[in-house]
């Protein structure tokens, strides 16, 4: 759940926060995007001032509401779980989790969140190994609007994984430092390799979600099989979900 920032330390984590997520995901002109758990829509403004078609889902009717006065008619907004997203299977390029809400169980949100994509999707949470994690869950969001998720890099590659055995992850991190030092502590901050370092308090990561397509003669067998190589089958459908 993303929320705006507030003062002139959370604008420069903000802004790197979504440097991270620009470098790992890529968002391209006229991609259409989720953001499930959007809260007030600052992610959904980000991507779509990168040109995407962008729908956002939220639990809570109010942070829809609070979104809808700033977005206005420019994003779909809709009530909308974690574990059980209103959409289509395979409906949007990209899919983000940004921030979730620490009770949702995220490893369904990440079965839900390959189901509706097709083509990448963006994970970013809070390092709880990270010293500098509390300054990012403070500006992440308020306690009104619940608790954000904290997680590891290890964790989520492994919650990944267990959804797609063979996909391609991408990580990175940012922010090492206690919110103190922001943002006149912009020049040691920006100095740290941020690609592949699990030390920062906001935690990225990026895979890719492709369809094989298969024919099913025997939907048990091929059920089995699919679990059996760490693939992911659609009920009832006649193709394989896989990393690409």
């Amino acid at each position: 759940m993303t929320t705006e920032p507030r003062s002139p330390a959370e604008y420069y984590m903000d802004r790197r926060e979504k440097n991270l997520i620009q470098r790992l995901l890529k968002p391209m002109d006229g991609e259409r995007l989720l953001d499930v758990g959007c809260g007030e829509g600052n992610c959904l403004r980000f991507f779509r001032g990168r040109g995407c078609s962008v729908t956002g889902t939220d639990p809570s009717q109010h942070m829809l509401d609070m979104a809808r006065e700033t977005l206005g008619q420019r994003a779909d907004l809709c009530p909308g779980d974690y574990e059980d997203l209103p959409f289509s299977d395979n409906e949007f390029d990209i899919v983000t989790l940004i921030f979730p809400d620490s009770s949702c169980n995220l490893q369904r949100a990440i079965n839900e969140a390959i189901r509706v994509c097709s083509g990448r999707i963006f994970l970013g949470t809070i390092n709880r190994y990270s010293p500098g994690s509390a300054c990012t869950a403070k500006k992440a969001t308020l306690d009104s609007y619940g608790d954000p998720l904290r997680s590891s890099i290890p964790g989520l590659i492994h919650l990944i994984r267990s959804a797609l055995s063979d996909t391609t992850i991408k990580w990175g991190s940012v922010i090492f430092f206690p919110s103190g030092w922001y943002p006149a502590g912009s020049f040691f901050e920006e100095r740290i390799p941020v690609m592949r370092n699990p030390f920062g308090s906001f935690i990225g990561l990026a895979f890719p979600v492709t369809y094989t397509h298969i024919t099913v003669q025997n939907p048990l067998g091929e059920a089995s099989k699919a679990k059996a190589a760490g693939e992911y089958l659609e009920p009832g459908a006649a193709r394989r979900r896989t990393g690409k």
